[in-house]
This record gives C-alpha cells, sequence and structure tokens, in this order.
C-alpha cells in the first residue's frame, strides 16, 4: 500500500527535486513545494497543469511538506517516487516473480561491487547474483524506455554488472516499469546511446534483464506482466 493524503495540479518543476503544487483534494492549497524523489525527466507527468498524487512527508528538518507519489498518464496514475523501488523489488524477489530467482538463499541489499554500490547480492547455495533496480517511467506508444535524462551512474552499473559476468557470478537487472501500457522494454537510444551501448554490451556477457510492469491503482501496486525485450538496432 502507498496511501496519499492529498490531489493536486502541477505549477513548475524548478528544478530536479522540486515541484510546485496546488492541492485541490481534500482541501485547497496553492503554491506547496512537493519533493521530487525521482532524477529523471519526468516531461511527460511533471509538467504545468497535470495532476499529481501527495503524501504528507514526516515530521523533521526539511523544506518541504510533502513527496510526489504519482503522476497522471491518459487518465492512469504512474509512479514517480524511487524511494518505493527497494520494497517493490524486495517483494518481487520474496514472492519469485521471476523463474530465474525462486532458489534464493539470502538477500543483501546495497551492497559494493568494483566501484559501485549495487542493490542487492543474492545467494543461492555457492551461486551469487548480482542486482540492479531501475525504475521506468517513459513510454511511446507500446514500448517502455530507459532512461529519460542521461544517466552516467547507470552505465556504471551495467559495467559492474559485466564484469561480474566475466568473473563467474550472475548478474540481473530489474527493470521496474510504471506504464502499464508497456508492452515491451528496450534502452533509450535517443537520449543516452552510451548507455544503450552498454546495455547491448551488458546483454551480451549474459547479463539477465527482466522488465516487470506494475500498475497504481487505489493506492496499491499491482504486478501486470514481463515484458520481453526489445534491442533496436
Amino acid at each position: 500500500m502507498i496511501n496519499t493524503d492529498a490531489e493536486g495540479i502541477v505549477v513548475d518543476r524548478p528544478n530536479r527535486f522540486l515541484c510546485i503544487v496546488n492541492i485541490t483534494k481534500p482541501v485547497t492549497m496553492e503554491s506547496e513545494m512537493v519533493h521530487v524523489h525521482d532524477p529523471g525527466r519526468l516531461e511527460d507527468i511533471l509538467y504545468p497543469g497535470n495532476r499529481v498524487l501527495l503524501k504528507r512527508a514526516a515530521e523533521g528538518k526539511r523544506k518541504t511538506k510533502w513527496d510526489l507519489i504519482a503522476g497522471d498518464i491518459m487518465g492512469e496514475w504512474v509512479l514517480v517516487n524511487s524511494s518505493w523501488h527497494r520494497k517493490i523489488s524486495e517483494w518481487v524477489i520474496q514472492n519469485k516473480i521471476i523463474p530465474f530467482l525462486n532458489g534464493i538463499d539470502t538477500v543483501i541489499p546495497e551492497k559494493k561491487f568494483g566501484d559501485s554500490r549495487l542493490d542487492f547480492l543474492l545467494m543461492e547455495k555457492e551461486k551469487s547474483i548480482w542486482v540492479e533496480v531501475k525504475g521506468c517511467t517513459l513510454a511511446r506508444g507500446s514500448v517502455a524506455l530507459f532512461p529519460d535524462a542521461p544517466t552516467i551512474r547507470g552505465r556504471r552499473h551495467l559495467e559492474e554488472l559485466i564484469k561480474a559476468r566475466n568473473e563467474g557470478h550472475e548478474a540481473v537487472v530489474l527493470i521496474l516499469v510504471f506504464r502499464q501500457e508497456a508492452e515491451s522494454f528496450s534502452a533509450n537510444k535517443v537520449i543516452d546511446p552510451d548507455f544503450a551501448l552498454t546495455f547491448s554490451k551488458a546483454i551480451d556477457a549474459g547479463v539477465k534483464v527482466f522488465p516487470l510492469c506494475f500498475s497504481y491503482e487505489e493506492n496499491t501496486i499491482h504486478f501486470r506482466s514481463l515484458l520481453p525485450v526489445f534491442q533496436k538496432s
């Protein structure tokens, strides 16, 4: 469950981590500062006039009283808060959504490999599986695309997974796709050709990619399907 406390209309996005929203439900509040917990551009979601869902922030030393949870795309809510990616991916692993990960004995989050800290190290008897999680909120037609902004960090994670494969480990990328109209997934060559090239190299090296499509309805994340990977030439 990801409960929300308010609905509003985007006024402006001054920077990557801040959005100005006029709250319309359950009360009216103008020009509220809202924290954006997603490093992407989100240009088809966080534009002036679009609807968003907010959650009141926990008390503490911060400038914003609200967290952005979801935005409207064609009448459907799209989760745009990456702080939930850990819980969602843990649910995927624990509930054996991916057959390849069915025999996991141990789950270690935030484990360092090489020069990066990857999201998970999974253990299956003597086998090590390094896992990186990416959230995808962009789609063109029926194709989900990642990234929606150039990402040196994302490319570095793929390079570490390739290194893990070369050292004899298993390596996995979990793509959490929050566009329920998506029927396939592709690396976004237009936005970040270097990431797309490294993505292809990772697949060639044996890194397994699992794009998982989710919807966000009535405060609940629903798993919909495992998407095929489409590699553009």
